[in-house]
């Protein structure tokens, strides 16, 4: 059973079939047509938990000149996936020039004819980010174990895909000039270079003045200061509706940010797993013995 008061998961089991109730159709969602891209759409889309709320904010901060209205970030970057079950129009205009879209998407699951920015994060910590994300949303803390969390998140989605996948999708198209490829890690060290990459991958102006803005409004400090803009208030609201869960679960997405957390978290046998399915899976492909190897070839490709 699920907590009787919170109404949320207590085990692996609980949260898929929650989960599961999140994703149908809104009602009047089949007068909306699916996405249609155009040549200088954004599509930004990492894996969950690789960056791209951060991603959103600085793409909508450059393209605006600093807006900050909004509610929900992902009403002015929206989330393709989920537009059906929210009853959005992805086709609509937006605030400004150029339109800008979130996914978790491989390559082969979107549409052809936009523009792809993909940031890649150590799977370790992307994992234990994922996993705290869901605690105190869908998932009662200190209910469900982490090895139980991992069998899912290994888990191919609906759309087919998990982190694996996903990497190797985005990684066959490094030399696509469509496709911005960046690593978490390297965003973190040098963010005025990548505010300057984007701008530039986007076809937006930069200047002095924007660039400082940018990097401002971006930064880990303002965004935990208007996290609530960056917690997913549309997707907590229908939670609440399909799941029934008691108002104010914690769906806060910005957190602390950082690089190598997981070394304090994660337990020897999902790190085995995890080592394990890159050296199976990633490794003859790319040629990289390490998620390490990946960071430093995408800096050595992007420079700063």
């Amino acid at each position: 059973m699920v907590h009787a008061v919170t109404g949320r998961a207590e085990s692996a089991e609980e949260f898929g079939e929650l989960m599961g109730r999140m994703f149908g159709p809104a009602p009047g969602a089949e007068k909306l047509r699916p996405y249609e891209p155009r040549p200088t759409d954004v599509i930004i889309t990492p894996y969950g938990k690789c960056g791209t709320t951060w991603l959103q904010q600085t793409f909508h901060q450059l393209r605006t000149g600093g807006d900050m209205e909004f509610d929900d970030i992902s009403r002015v970057v929206p989330w393709i996936e989920t537009a059906l079950s929210l009853g959005l129009d992805i086709n609509a205009e937006q605030k400004a020039e150029p339109r800008g879209f979130k996914s978790h998407l491989s390559y082969d699951a979107l549409p052809e004819g936009a523009r792809y920015v993909v940031s890649l994060r150590n799977p370790k910590d992307a994992f234990i980010s994922m996993f705290r994300f869901m605690e105190g949303w869908f998932i009662e803390p200190d209910t469900v174990p982490m090895e139980h969390f991992y069998e899912g998140w290994i888990t191919p989605g609906p759309q087919g895909s998990n982190y694996w996948s996903h990497l190797l999708s985005w990684w066959r198209q490094r030399d696509n000039p469509n496709v911005l490829l960046l690593t978490y890690e390297h965003m973190i060290e040098t963010p005025e270079h990548h505010v300057r990459m984007l701008a530039d991958f986007c076809g937006i102006p930069l200047d002095d003045d924007l660039l400082a803005l940018t990097l401002e409004r971006s930064s880990l400090a303002y965004m935990l200061e208007h996290k609530d803009k960056f917690a997913d208030p549309m997707m907590r609201a229908l939670s609440e509706e399909r799941c029934g869960f008691a108002p104010g679960s914690d769906s806060a997405k910005v957190r602390k940010g950082g690089v190598g957390g997981h070394k304090k978290e994660l337990s020897a046998e999902i790190g085995e797993r995890i080592d394990t399915a890159w050296s199976e899976q990633v490794a003859p492909e790319t040629g990289l013995a390490d998620y390490a190897a990946l960071d430093a070839e995408v800096r050595r490709r992007n420079g700063g």
